[in-house]
């Protein structure tokens, strides 16, 4: 059986057709799941617990530093470790820091979870990375198993987690600042075994609560302290590059300017941790390097943001300044 094209058809075969001037014959439906696999229900509850694990470690370390008016010791968050089998119930001092973090990143994944359901994009359930760090853990994720089709929804996805953690976290770290005390020589490397870095919203909230004491004098309350981490969390999730909220963000915007930043922010990260001492900017920096490797899929809708997402993007520049440390650690 054959069939005869009309007169308005185009034939597959014509190599010199723009294909991208013919308007699509219909709108197309993209069928998702109700609902991730069970199985990586399992798996991300299985990683949510053991990362619980190690942030009531964390947690409890920064807990005794807090009740002995010192800063973070190295040995005691070594003994912390040990209490998982000498006295299980002392981790239950680390549950504010550990709860307040969790919920920060939880909130942070289901951020991109439901923008992706929104826009009928495959996503798995948030994954917990656990890790016997002074914070417990390296963060979160979720797995996109579908391209993003569009700008806007390329913004939604990227710009949903980190303003919905950061909304989360800004209550936690008022409350930290507003019981922090106040420990002379804090910051001082010389009498401290880790000092912490302060971005700027620590900055303003101490000015507003403790006036007239440095910033860096200030020990934060374990919850405070978590905010701190969500924080950080949220402000390298926004370096604009490649794969990250931040990338996303910038490519909805501008391709072209997401390109040239994905190229030169590695090397400003090189310059950064040579000039601040802090080796973690070299990791990362391989890291966006790394992420250059990865084939992003190609959007196929280029409809400008909106008024209100173009907002959206500067309200997240904003949250990416306050957050950001030059020196975290």
């Amino acid at each position: 059986m054959t069939h005869t094209p009309s007169d308005n058809a185009v034939s597959p075969f014509q190599a010199s057709l723009d294909w991208r001037s013919i308007p699509p014959s219909a709108a197309y439906h993209v069928p998702i799941r109700a609902h991730p696999p069970l199985k990586t229900l399992v798996l991300a509850l299985a990683l949510f617990l053991l990362t619980l694990c190690t942030c009531l470690a964390a947690g409890t370390q920064f807990a005794a530093a807090y009740s002995h008016n010192q800063a973070v010791s190295i040995d005691e968050f070594v003994r912390s470790f040990t209490l998982f089998y000498r006295h299980p119930a002392g981790l239950l001092s680390g549950l504010p820091f550990a709860l307040t973090l969790m919920t920060i990143l939880l909130a942070h994944e289901l951020g991109h979870f439901f923008a992706c359901r929104h826009h009928h994009i495959r996503a798995s359930y948030p994954f917990f990375i656990p890790a016997p760090t002074l914070i417990g853990t390296f963060g979160a994720f979720i797995l996109i198993r579908s391209p993003i089709r569009t700008t806007r929804a390329l913004f939604d996805v990227g710009a949903s987690g980190p303003l919905v953690g950061f909304v989360l976290a800004v209550p936690a770290l008022l409350y930290g600042v507003l019981h922090a005390k106040i420990v002379p020589g804090l910051a001082d490397p010389a009498h401290s075994d880790v000092v912490f870095g302060i971005p700027l919203i620590l900055r303003f909230f101490a000015a507003i609560l403790h006036p007239g004491v440095n910033a860096g004098s200030l020990l934060l309350h374990p919850v405070g302290r978590a905010a701190w981490v969500g924080l950080f969390a949220t402000s390298l999730n926004l370096l604009p590059a490649g794969q990250l909220d931040g990338g996303h963000i910038l490519r909805s915007l501008s391709p072209r300017a997401h390109r040239y930043v994905s190229l030169l922010l590695p090397l400003f990260l090189l310059a950064l941790g040579f000039f601040q001492h802090w080796p973690g900017w070299y990791i990362w920096a391989a890291i966006l390097m790394g992420l250059r490797f990865l084939r992003a899929a190609p959007i196929y809708d280029y409809t400008p943001l909106d008024p209100n997402r173009r907002f959206g993007a500067l309200l997240a520049l904003a949250v990416f300044f306050v957050c950001f440390m030059p020196a975290p650690i």
